[in-house]
């Protein structure tokens, strides 16, 4: 870190521990809550969510071909494939906004473009099809709707974007030979590496599996999810113990923990500085939730920009922003800004964008919150014009 940067935390700190009123209630109860989210955090997230993406983060970075990588997600990909393939994975791995972080970092770190790492990011956490599914059940079918059309278009929308922003750069990375191929030894058949990782992404997804009771099939899945999920970590066992050398672990272990030192630390720090200002849902932070329900009524382009705004910064887990907009509409919200906050709140955290930072740099994670934010800006403004009531 350079020492004009440690200066300026010093004294960020410095200004911070001078001024706060800590014997204030709101400050005492707002500082609880930074904790109290981070502890929620760490029980709910981290174990089932966060530590098998990690897992599955350094196998990228170990076991999948960097030239494959290449073919189906560099610059000279197919851009058909690449972002159907990116704009559609959310349905499949249906997770956070943090917990897509790890897979993300490793796909792009082992040589995918730009446009199609960003598709993926935007998709992984906000194309879930539990979370579409109950949108439309507890908030209208022509809300879930559209969140599922409009989470597919801005994936792809957003991806593109970002590709023709830093085109230039993009190629650079080719020609320059930042992204070599290397001519890789074949370890082992393509079915047993693509069996692997199938296996780590059914544990990632049961491990996951939320409940809902109004559908039977998914209740019975919810119910034995631990077994199930246990049953795949005992075949993955198996593949592990025949198919994989000790030095492979051991560079899979090595890759996975330096995933884990590069995300973990940014993550924690996000999610207690979220806590600290908005507070867990029906918990209040610095913020007072009813200035929030206030400020997004009606369908004015400046409701709509500030739910897309507070969704951006606001940790969602898998799901509970469904209950919050439902609360939120029970206040007064409109449908447009109820939109814009389905758009952008389960693909963005503070936790998130500061994740991000550190793995594509400031300037395209601004650029990339901006676009997020526009475009669900924009998306609840028509929305909430079409089907005003």
């Amino acid at each position: 870190m350079k020492e004009w940067k440690k200066w300026i935390i010093i004294a960020g700190v410095f200004i911070a521990v001078f001024f706060i009123p800590f014997s204030n209630n709101r400050v005492i109860n707002a500082i609880m809550e930074a904790f109290h989210m981070l502890q929620e955090y760490a029980r709910q997230h981290v174990l089932l969510c966060l530590i098998p993406a990690f897992f599955i983060a350094g196998a990228i970075a170990n076991f999948v071909s960097q030239g494959a990588v290449i073919k189906y997600f560099g610059a000279k990909a197919n851009k058909f494939l690449s972002y159907s393939v990116a704009s559609i994975s959310g349905t499949i791995l249906s997770v956070c906004s943090c917990t897509v972080l790890p897979i993300f970092a490793g796909i792009y770190q082992r040589g995918a473009g730009l446009g199609p790492a960003i598709a993926f990011l935007y998709s992984g956490p906000a194309i879930n099809a539990l979370a579409i599914i109950l949108t439309a059940r507890v908030l209208g079918f022509k809300l879930g709707l559209a969140r599922a059309i409009g989470a597919v278009l801005f994936s792809i929308i957003i991806g593109l974007i970002m590709h023709f922003i830093f085109i230039k750069e993009e190629k650079e990375k080719t020609t320059n030979g930042e992204i070599v191929i290397p001519d890789e030894e074949k370890t082992r058949p393509l079915w047993q590496t693509s069996l692997y990782f199938l296996v780590m992404m059914l544990i990632l997804i049961f491990l996951n599996w939320a409940r809902d009771e109004s559908m039977i099939v998914w209740s019975m899945i919810y119910k034995y999810k631990y077994f199930i999920s246990a049953g795949f970590g005992i075949i993955l066992i198996m593949m592990l113990i025949f198919w994989f050398k000790k030095g492979e672990l051991k560079s899979w272990m090595i890759s996975t923990k330096d995933f884990t030192l590069q995300i973990m630390p940014l993550l924690f720090i996000g999610v207690m500085i979220a806590g600290f200002f908005l507070g867990r849902p029906g918990h209040m932070g610095i913020i007072p939730e009813k200035y929030v329900s206030m400020l997004v009524g009606g369908n004015s382009l400046f409701s709509n920009f500030f739910a897309s705004v507070s969704g951006a910064f606001m940790y969602f887990a898998t799901l509970t922003e469904i209950p919050i907009i439902q609360g939120l509409i029970g206040n007064g919200m409109g449908n447009g800004p109820a939109l814009a906050l389905l758009l952008a709140g389960p693909a963005l955290s503070l936790p998130n964008m500061l994740v991000i930072r550190s793995i594509i740099g400031l300037k395209k994670t601004i650029i990339y919150v901006l676009l997020v934010v526009i475009l669900s800006t924009f998306a609840g403004w028509g929305y909430g014009n079409i089907f005003m009531l």
